[in-house]
C-alpha cells in the first residue's frame, strides 16, 4: 500500500481542514454568543439550552430531507461538483452573515441556513471519496481527513478566539469581535476548498438523461425498496442512526450544556480547543489501527466508549469534569466519525455514493434531529438538564446490539 497520499487525496482531505473551523466555531463559541444574545432579551438559561436545541434540529431534519434526493442527482454525470459549490456558498454566506445578526431569533434562522448548507456540502464531499481513493486506502484517507481536520481547524479558532476574548482590551465589542470570527472561519473554509475544485474529477456515475431531477428521484426511490433488500447495509444505517445520534448530539450541544450549567466560558473554549488537539492522534491512531483490525470492532469499541462517555456526562457538575470529558471525546470522535464513513463507502455501489450517503445522511442528520430534540424536551419537562443528557447513553447501547446485527449480516450492495 502507497503510505504517501496522492494529490487528490491531499485535496480532499484539505476540505475536512476548511469544514472544520466551521464546526469548531458553531460548537464551540457560538452557542456562547446565542447565550449573550438570549440573556440580552431576557432568556432563561432552560428556554436558552431548548431553543438551541431545537434550531439544531430542525436544521438536520431540512437536510435530511433534502439529502437522498440531492444526493441521487449528485450522482447524474457532470453534477456533484456544482451541486457541492452550491451548498459551499450557501453555508459560507450564512457563516459571514451571522456576524450582523443581533436579535436572538434572526441569528437562529440564519444559522439553520447557515448549517444546512454546511451540512449539504459534506454529502457530496463524503461520496466523492471512491472517486479519489481505492477501498484499500479509504480508512486510512477518511482517519486522515478527520485528523488534519480537527488540528487545521484550530488555527482560524484560535485567531477568532483571541479577538473574540480580548475584544474590550483592543476596543471592539463583542458583537464586533463575533463578525470578524465569523468572517475569519469563512474565509478559511472557502480558501481550503479551492484545491480540490480544481483536481476533483467525478469518476463513478449514472449517465445524464433527460429530465435529471425527475430522474433522480425515481433512482432514489428505487434505492429506498432496495435497501430493504440488502440486510447489511440497511441493518448499518439502522445502527448509524441511533450511535451516530449521540455522537453528533453530544457535538452540538456540549459548549450550551456546560454554558447553561454555568461553567466558565473560557474553560469551555479552551476544553474544547484541547478535544481538536487530542482528536488529530487518535484519528490518525484509528486509521492505522483499521490497517490491522477489522473496522467493524474498532467502531464497536467506539460506540462502548461513547456509552461510558455519555454516562459521565450525567453527572458533570464542574470545569475539571468536563475537561475529562472533552479528553475522551477527542479520543474516539475520530475514529467513529472516519471508520462508519468509509466502512459505509465499501458496502455500497461507487456509481450511487451520492445517493447513499443521502440515506446515510437521514440517518445522521435525521438523528441529529432526534437526539437534540429529545435532550431540549427532556430538560424542559423535568426541569434538569443532566437527565436529558442522560437521555443519550440509552442511544448508544441501541446502536451497538444493531451494530453487532449488522456485522453479522450477509450481503453487500457493492457492485
Amino acid at each position: 500500500m502507497r503510505s504517501k497520499l496522492t494529490k487528490e487525496e491531499k485535496n480532499w482531505v484539505l476540505y475536512d481542514v476548511g469544514n472544520s473551523a466551521f464546526t469548531l466555531l458553531i460548537t464551540t463559541i457560538v452557542p456562547i454568543y446565542f447565550n449573550y444574545l438570549a440573556g440580552n432579551a431576557g432568556l432563561s438559561d432552560v428556554e436558552y439550552l431548548a431553543y438551541w436545541g431545537y434550531a439544531a434540529s430542525l436544521a438536520t431534519l431540512v437536510v435530511a430531507l433534502m439529502g437522498p434526493v440531492c444526493g441521487s442527482l449528485a450522482d447524474t454525470k457532470g453534477y456533484k461538483k456544482p451541486i457541492f459549490v452550491i451548498s459551499l456558498i450557501v453555508g459560507a454566506a450564512g457563516c459571514i452573515s451571522l456576524g450582523f445578526a443581533k436579535n436572538w431569533l434572526v441569528f437562529l434562522v440564519i444559522f439553520l441556513i447557515a448549517k444546512v448548507g454546511y451540512s449539504g456540502s459534506l454529502i457530496f464531499y463524503d461520496s466523492m471519496l471512491p472517486d479519489v481513493t481505492g477501498e484499500d486506502r479509504m480508512d486510512r484517507v477518511s482517519s486522515l481527513g478527520y485528523a488534519f481536520g480537527y488540528i487545521g481547524s484550530c488555527i482560524p479558532f484560535v485567531i477568532s478566539l483571541v479577538i473574540v476574548l480580548g475584544a474590550g482590551a483592543i476596543g471592539i465589542t463583542m458583537e464586533v469581535a463575533m463578525g470578524i470570527a465569523f468572517l475569519i472561519t469563512a474565509a478559511w473554509w472557502v480558501l481550503m476548498t479551492i484545491p480540490l475544485l480544481k483536481t476533483y474529477r467525478q469518476k463513478h456515475y449514472v449517465e445524464k438523461r433527460k429530465g435529471a431531477v425527475k430522474e433522480s428521484f425515481v433512482r432514489i426511490g428505487r434505492t429506498f425498496l432496495n435497501v430493504k433488500k440488502e440486510k447489511k447495509v440497511f441493518l448499518f444505517l439502522l445502527a448509524f442512526f441511533f450511535y451516530i445520534d449521540g455522537v453528533y448530539t453530544i457535538i452540538d450541544m456540549a459548549t450550551a450544556y456546560g454554558s447553561a450549567l454555568g461553567l466558565d466560558s473560557t474553560g469551555l473554549l479552551l476544553a474544547l480547543l484541547v478535544t481538536q488537539i487530542v482528536a488529530f492522534p487518535f484519528a490518525i491512531l484509528f486509521g492505522r489501527l483499521a490497517q490491522k483490525y477489522r473496522a467493524e470492532k474498532l467502531i464497536m469499541v467506539c460506540i462502548a466508549a461513547y456509552f461510558g462517555i455519555a454516562v459521565f456526562a450525567v453527572f458533570l457538575t464542574n470545569q475539571a469534569q468536563f475537561w475529562i470529558l472533552a479528553i475522551f471525546v477527542g479520543m474516539f470522535q475520530g475514529g467513529i466519525q472516519a471508520l462508519s464513513r468509509s466502512y459505509f463507502t465499501k458496502i455500497i455501489p461507487a456509481s450511487q455514493s451520492g445517493e447513499f450517503f443521502g440515506l446515510m445522511d437521514i440517518c445522521g442528520k435525521g438523528a441529529a434531529f432526534m437526539g437534540t430534540a429529545i435532550v431540549s424536551a427532556v430538560s424542559q419537562m423535568t426541569g434538569s438538564m443532566n437527565v436529558g443528557v442522560g437521555m443519550i447513553a440509552v442511544l448508544f447501547v441501541i446502536g451497538f446490539l444493531i451494530f453487532r446485527c449488522a456485522v453479522k449480516a450477509e450481503g453487500s450492495a457493492s457492485s
